[in-house]
């Protein structure tokens, strides 16, 4: 089964953050599919160098509802569509707004009503959302439904304006909040209860609430009602937040009487208008204990990456009181090398070892390798080191050889490319897609000596370098020799070009 990663990335051209939207929007959607009722499907048009005829659409994503009958039994990922069999995907995208069906669609003996959302991302529409409700199940408005359903249209309408998923949202907080059959409140402006689900109701029980939750002000009752006082102001703080459209991220509180409770407040602001805000909440008192063991478990595989991150400086530290005991200057250089090597690895470590997900920020990362890198440039020699675009958050397995790759590379560049006096500059230019990352170093230095192989190198940095990329990332990497200024004939300088795929397919 491809991921939806793949899917992109074999589908599309879309840039990094983009594929990272739709990523988040694919991580928050089950709220929608629940509200709904219905299915949802993530089209996204296919790259015009990919169909040749034109016009095609491709399902990425599939989520099904938990709350009514699926409308599509069978996997539907990887299907295409034509304009002419779904022509609303197509008009939702030129439209930018949410297009529903005249009448109702039959796929397989199944009658569905089916409506095309466009994902906005930065004012460009990068991909179509299709709701679709299974008609053959006749359903009887109920409050419930009628909550459900208006506030999945605000939500369906934000995507539209590009406001929901809100920028910078975390996944691990998107997987592990509360689910709408845990519980849902509805608010409206002012912060007051117009609806809330019987689980929401029965949470609010447990934390001590006896009577009906409708009429009153949510955020001063769950302040009444937790036990710690910071908690208290903490969970009432983001229900507020959210009735001004301040996205909030989950929040853990025990209550005076001994529930454990989880709570999520989400803005409704459908064509930019404060239209109140749901919380989500879910007694987990019963799973606390398995909670409990998972964390366990994960603070164990981050101490372990703490205590790698100190074997290895206590490593480093042994190089460097070796390298001041040397005479050879020689052995000297080699060891300030190796020290650089060991501390951008144990840099690594320490990055995941405060991460929960085996991620890593790599921007965050280099702006602490790269200035260590830039120390090995002379007084005499001064060299600016500048990073153009993002890299990102990368999974660990491709965090460490990319790293020691571009340290290495920088090294070389600040190293080799200026003779001693002479000033000059190297930049990282980044690129990310769904596909590939790419990465360019750019030195306005002295340029490639002449013969220059890199096959033929025998430098061992460079040895690095190639081993990493060809075993470890599965990349390529090229060194060329061009011309910084076209003003200025003499002015040359080299340029690595390193290509790593970002999908394992690849």
């Amino acid at each position: 089964m491809s991921t939806l990663a793949e899917l992109l990335a074999d589908n599309t051209g879309l840039p990094g953050e983009a594929a990272d939207h739709l990523q988040t929007v694919v991580a928050e959607w089950q709220l929608l599919a629940d509200l709904s009722f219905a299915d949802f499907l993530l089209w996204v048009p296919v790259t015009e160098e990919l169909q040749p005829d034109g016009g095609d659409f491709v399902c990425v994503a599939h989520a099904r509802p938990t709350t009514a009958p699926t409308a599509h039994p069978e996997d539907v990922v990887g299907t295409r569509f034509t304009v002419q069999e779904h022509p609303q995907l197509a008009k939702a995208m030129r439209e930018v707004r949410i297009c529903r069906e005249e009448d109702p669609h039959w796929y397989r003996d199944l009658p569905m009503r089916r409506e095309a959302i466009p994902v906005r991302f930065h004012d460009e529409v990068i991909a179509v959302m299709s709701r679709e409700t299974n008609l053959a199940a006749p359903r009887v408005p109920s409050p419930l439904e009628i909550a459900y359903l208006g506030s999945a249209g605000d939500l369906c309408q934000m995507i539209v304006d590009g406001t929901f998923p809100p920028n910078g949202s975390n996944a691990t907080d998107t997987h592990t909040s509360p689910r709408v059959g845990d519980g849902l409140i509805r608010l409206d402006s002012s912060g007051t209860v117009v609806f809330a689900s019987p689980n929401g109701l029965s949470a609010y029980h447990r934390m001590g609430h006896e009577s009906d939750l409708v009429g009153t002000r949510l955020a001063p009752l769950t302040r009444s009602l937790i036990r710690d006082p910071f908690d208290a102001t903490e969970v009432s703080h983001r229900i507020i937040e959210a009735l001004d459209g301040k996205p909030s991220s989950r929040t853990e509180a025990d209550s005076r009487r001994g529930a454990v409770v989880l709570f999520r407040a989400l803005p409704l602001r459908p064509a930019g208008q404060a239209a109140g805000a749901l919380v989500l909440v879910r007694d987990v008192t019963e799973v606390k204990r398995r909670d409990r063991a998972l964390l366990s478990k994960d603070a164990t595989i981050r101490e372990i990456h703490h205590r790698v991150k100190n074997n290895l400086q206590t490593v480093a530290a042994l190089l460097r009181l070796q390298s001041r005991r040397t005479t050879s200057e020689e052995a000297r250089l080699a060891l300030a090398e190796s020290v650089r090597r060991v501390t951008s690895i144990a840099l690594v470590h320490e990055a995941l070892s405060i991460s929960v997900d085996e991620r890593v920020d790599l921007d965050k990362l280099l702006d602490n390798v790269l200035p260590m890198v830039g120390e090995v440039a002379t007084a005499e020699s001064q060299v600016g080191l500048s990073r153009k675009g993002s890299f990102g958050v990368v999974v660990a397995e491709i965090a460490t050889p990319l790293v020691m790759v571009l340290a290495e590379l920088v090294q070389n560049a600040v190293e080799h490319a200026f003779p001693a006096g002479r000033s000059g500059k190297v930049e990282l230019i980044v690129e990310r897609s769904a596909r590939w990352l790419d990465v360019v170093i750019r030195d306005n230095g002295r340029g490639l000596p002449s013969g220059f192989s890199l096959e033929r190198s025998d430098g061992l940095g460079l040895q690095i370098v190639r081993t990493l990329v060809e075993s470890e990332l599965r990349g390529s990497l090229s060194l060329r020799k061009v011309r910084t200024e076209a003003s200025s004939p003499r002015v040359t300088g080299t340029e690595a070009a390193l290509r790593i795929p970002l999908s394992r397919r690849l």
